[in-house]
């Protein structure tokens, strides 16, 4: 399997999880301009996309999904909470799906998870493909049981890092935004992911991502390097957006907004 990451945060979500029988977009918070154009700069080929995934109404994650699915004829997939939360989300053939599921997509299991996010019924995933696993989870304030259950020994591991607690306390936020924020159902920061990784990570893991970046409270180099100390993981490159370990089995690397990027 291979996940790429055509944005992450704030502003828009959209990633395309590629496996042996097509690929499946996780989210469509992007115009469909925007989509494609990200998509053709990684040479994604967005006609293999057989099903679309959404982990919750938020409009960074569903704004796109009337005009994209006007020309889309695969299958649709959303929990009742989220596609009643938005009236256009309603109107479209959704496949209602629960937080504790397990589907056929594309030549890959799909297992859904709960997360903890302030909307009405959000969701993670697991991929598995043969042997190969890979771990899906943004916009949660705290991981679930079942969280950590479906995110444990995933060879690629994408998991929210979306602020650094002390830049939040400290930014230009109001006060009711950087409570809702680090709250149990806002966003974990860099030093909550961190401190789950030694749980989740195992010798299977090969690369972490952390996803969902706070253009305000965060930076990349910022949370590669609270994820990497988690680790063990050393600079990589002179930026310190990426990290290694010493025998360079795992890699920890972050998403952005406007940098599409593939992991494979």
């Amino acid at each position: 399997m291979h996940l790429h990451i055509l944005a992450s945060g704030s502003k828009g979500n959209a990633a395309v999880v590629e496996g042996p029988g097509g690929s499946i977009l996780i989210d469509c918070g992007l115009s469909r301009k925007a989509l494609l154009a990200r998509a053709d700069e990684l040479g994604v080929d967005m006609g293999r996309v057989q099903a679309v995934l959404f982990t919750h109404e938020h409009a960074d994650h569903v704004a796109g999904a009337s005009v994209f699915c006007r020309r889309f004829e695969g299958e649709l997939y959303a929990t009742a909470g989220t596609i009643a939360a938005r009236s256009y989300l309603s109107e479209l053939p959704f496949s209602i799906i629960g937080h504790d599921d397990e589907l056929e997509l594309c030549g890959m299991r799909v297992f859904t998870f709960p997360t903890s996010h302030d909307v009405a019924d959000p969701i993670g995933f697991r991929f598995e493909a043969g042997d190969d696993v890979l771990g899906y989870c943004t916009d949660s304030g705290v991981l679930t049981p079942r969280a950590h259950e479906a995110l444990y020994g995933c060879r690629v591991l994408a998991i929210e890092s979306n602020h650094d607690e002390h830049m939040l306390a400290t930014g230009p936020y109001p006060y009711y935004l950087k409570k809702r924020v680090g709250g149990d159902h806002g966003h974990l920061s860099n030093a909550q992911c961190a401190a789950e990784l030694p749980d989740l990570v195992t010798s299977n893991t090969e690369v972490v991502v952390g996803m969902h970046l706070s253009q305000k409270n965060n930076r990349p180099s910022v949370a590669v390097r609270t994820l990497a100390e988690a680790l063990g993981a050393e600079q990589a490159n002179d930026t310190f957006t990426e990290a290694r370990t010493k025998d360079g089995l795992l890699t920890v690397c972050v998403a952005g907004q406007d940098r599409p990027m593939s992991v494979w």
